[in-house]
């Protein structure tokens, strides 16, 4: 599997299948576990370069990629800020030609998924999507490894997300397809995911015996959830949005009164930043179901397994 994974691109969940996908969880598994032990500790892409490209600002993602090189040996070459790659006019196919020919692999955090594309089809290298506007995939990995470890098998789980129809909309969309849970998502009214993605998450969930549910009523989208996700009202961009978002997604506040909704022993997620007391509560954020630091130590994991197998 390794082996059919190599070289290959990871700009959104959907370019994986079921096989590929539940492969790259159980390298990350089995890479962290090995982490700790005594003599375990190898460094696969020593000699490798990874260009580490953040058009969007970061902490997690930048800081987990960063670490993630560092443990497999392979050097990374930050590119942030307005004045580097694809910031001083010269095409992305020129840009692109020219990185491929100094590192093995190009990791970029963006705005438009369309860029992305672009990037990938001119690279002789993997390219791997860190952030868009319509995916988060590296997120999605990291979230859906945390689930394994928590509840065992994702096939059957219900899994419920709260909030914008954003890009983490469409990845959970993404990776409960994959992964066979029954995923339903409830957004206000004109704030709801893709309608291409949505179809596309259906006609995943076909093949997998997963169920994609759209709704305006967060009641029922979390009512006996085994998973409760939510996120920021207000992404990055829309910081001029944030007055009307609020009043929009009033209704949409994960506090404790939804999560009793869910079962008992339900996992609350937040892929973070977060901000509380507006698109979730104290209460649930610091409570015993919440797993959101498993998740953003997971994404060093998932990122490490990704570039393993990605890089053969």
């Amino acid at each position: 599997m390794t082996d059919v994974l190599k070289g290959r691109d990871l700009l959104s969940l959907a370019d994986l299948s079921s096989t590929e996908l539940s492969h790259l969880l159980d390298v990350a598994g089995s890479q962290k576990r090995a982490w700790g032990l005594a003599g375990s500790r190898s460094h696969p892409l020593a000699g490798k370069s990874i260009a580490l490209i953040f058009q969007k600002p970061s902490m997690r993602t930048l800081v987990s990629f960063e670490v993630a090189c560092a443990r497999l040996g392979a050097a990374p070459v930050l590119l942030a800020g307005s004045d580097t790659a694809f910031s001083r006019g010269e095409s992305v196919l020129d840009t692109t030609k020219v990185l491929e020919r100094y590192v093995d692999a190009i990791v970029i955090r963006t705005f438009s998924q369309s860029m992305v594309e672009e990037i990938a089809e001119h690279a002789r290298v993997p390219v791997v999507n860190a952030l868009t506007d319509d995916h988060h995939p590296c997120q999605g990995l990291a979230d859906l490894l945390t689930i394994r470890e928590h509840k065992g098998d994702l096939s059957g789980l219900r899994f419920a997300y709260v909030g914008d129809g954003n890009n983490m909309a469409h990845t959970y969309m993404l990776g409960g397809a994959l992964s066979g849970m029954n995923v339903s998502v409830a957004t206000p009214v004109g704030f709801e995911p893709k309608a291409e993605i949505i179809e596309q998450s259906r006609s995943i969930a076909r093949s997998t015996g997963a169920s994609i549910t759209l709704s305006n009523n967060p009641a029922h989208a979390v009512a006996g959830a085994d998973i409760v996700a939510t996120d920021t009202w207000a992404s990055m961009g829309q910081e001029s949005e944030h007055a009307s978002r609020l009043a929009a997604f009033e209704t949409f506040r994960v506090d404790a009164s939804l999560m009793a909704k869910a079962a008992p022993d339900a996992l609350f997620m937040h892929c973070l930043p977060a901000h509380r007391g507006e698109e979730v509560t104290d209460e649930v954020m610091d409570g015993p179901q919440s797993v959101i630091y498993d998740e953003a130590e997971n994404r060093l994991h998932a990122q490490k397994a990704l570039l393993s197998v990605l890089l053969g």
